[in-house]
């Protein structure tokens, strides 16, 4: 294994898992993207083992503290403990959850979700692209799976000089699976399905919307960026309303009408741009009851930001206006960039522009099954606000 040194003066807490290419001292042409390397600091004591890609600003990714072997035994050791926070957070008994979440379960780019008898994998980064292999064995001698499927799509994997792809790696997969999420059934296609198949980092925030809705007058309710309906059925679930759930994607929409008909729920879908839908309904006169915003992340990086927050803002007060006196508001942002705070003050102008009072019933983030590490606020990225319009 090659080794590594950082600069003099290098100041990074040591729970942080990313070294910058200008944090290195050595010249980074001479290693290979994903390889293993020993880090060091400027005065040769170790720092920890990491991956390198000396093409990418975060050159170094740190697997552990301790000078040992990254062979097979390490990454069913790194899994059993990510496998055993789930069991002691209850999310093992579900249907569906995270297994494995990136740096927060200590191999970052490493993404598994388990479906059932069936596991998806992404792969984001160079560095886990080279152990996959193992991972795959690891997986198949602990939970015996129906089937493994790799979802690597994604504009990390182009980053890290990865083709973006999804296949069947292990055992058989022939078409959608079904899951039930607390009572509401859903069917999920964990090959061509966005992100794995369905966003479980939600579940929460959809339990805590239909509980809200239970016992509350509502004839009308939209969820917007819908795909498959997570949101949409447990509005119908928690009412008699009349829900439609809005997408740009056709094929999302299939599979929402298709969840509606094995739930028997009353769902109308509308294939449009979300922007343009709320402007039609604003022309239109329509009202609602509750409306969801759950949209892809506005922001993809630091330099975006201005860009992001025009869009959060112009979508925000396009629903605030649609809103009845009394009406619910769930609003959310996927981009780590727009801190809580940030978003906060995105949703006090959009109110203010749509001349309407709100007040915040709820703060959501993401689900459990996806932990927050304290030391790296770049794995908090999910904020879900619940608002009220009180006039």
């Amino acid at each position: 294994m090659k080794i590594l040194r950082l600069k003099k003066g290098f100041r990074r807490s040591n729970s942080h898992l990313w070294i910058f290419a200008n944090e290195i001292e050595d010249n980074l042409k001479k290693y290979e993207i994903g390889e293993l390397v020993e880090v060091t600091t400027s005065n040769n004591r170790f720092f920890g083992i990491g991956y390198i890609n000396p093409h990418s600003l975060i050159a170094v990714r740190i697997i552990s503290r301790q000078k040992k072997e990254i062979d097979k035994s390490f990454i069913e050791n790194i899994i059993s403990k990510a496998y055993e926070y789930r069991k002691v957070i209850g999310y093992t008994r579900y249907d569906a959850f995270r297994l494995f979440y990136s740096e927060s379960d200590g191999l970052p780019g490493l993404i598994i979700d388990k479906y059932g008898s069936f596991i998806c994998m992404s792969v984001l980064t160079a560095g886990v692209e080279r152990i996959k292999d193992m991972i795959f064995q690891v997986l198949i001698d602990m939970f015996h799976p129906t089937a493994i499927i790799e979802r690597n799509e994604s504009p990390f994997r182009l980053q890290e000089g990865l083709e973006n792809y999804s296949r069947v790696v292990f055992g058989k997969y022939d078409g959608l699976t079904v899951i039930d999420e607390q009572g509401i059934k859903f069917a999920v296609d964990l090959l061509e399905g966005q992100k794995t198949g369905f966003f479980l980092d939600q579940r929460e925030n959809r339990l805590f919307l239909r509980e809200l809705l239970m016992g509350r007058k509502v004839e009308k309710a939209l969820d917007c960026f819908s795909y498959s309906g997570g949101w949409g059925l447990n509005m119908a679930k928690a009412t008699d309303s009349e829900v439609i759930c809005v997408d740009s994607s056709k094929k999302a929409l299939e599979l929402v009408n298709k969840n509606a008909r094995i739930n028997k729920l009353n769902i109308k879908t509308e294939t449009a741009d979300v922007f343009d839908f709320l402007k039609g309904c604003h022309s239109r006169g329509e009202k609602f009851d509750c409306i969801v915003l759950d949209p892809p992340a506005f922001i993809k990086s630091r330099t975006k930001i201005k860009e992001g927050i025009k869009g959060y803002k112009e979508i925000n007060q396009r629903a605030m206006r649609l809103l009845k006196t009394g009406g619910i508001l769930v609003t959310s942002s996927c981009s780590h960039h727009m801190t809580g705070e940030l978003f906060l003050e995105v949703l006090k102008s959009s109110a203010q522009d749509a001349g309407k009072v709100f007040r915040v019933i709820h703060k959501g983030s993401q689900s459990k099954d996806h932990p927050v590490l304290l030391s790296m606020s770049e794995t908090d990225y999910l904020k879900t606000i619940f608002l009220e319009n009180i006039g």
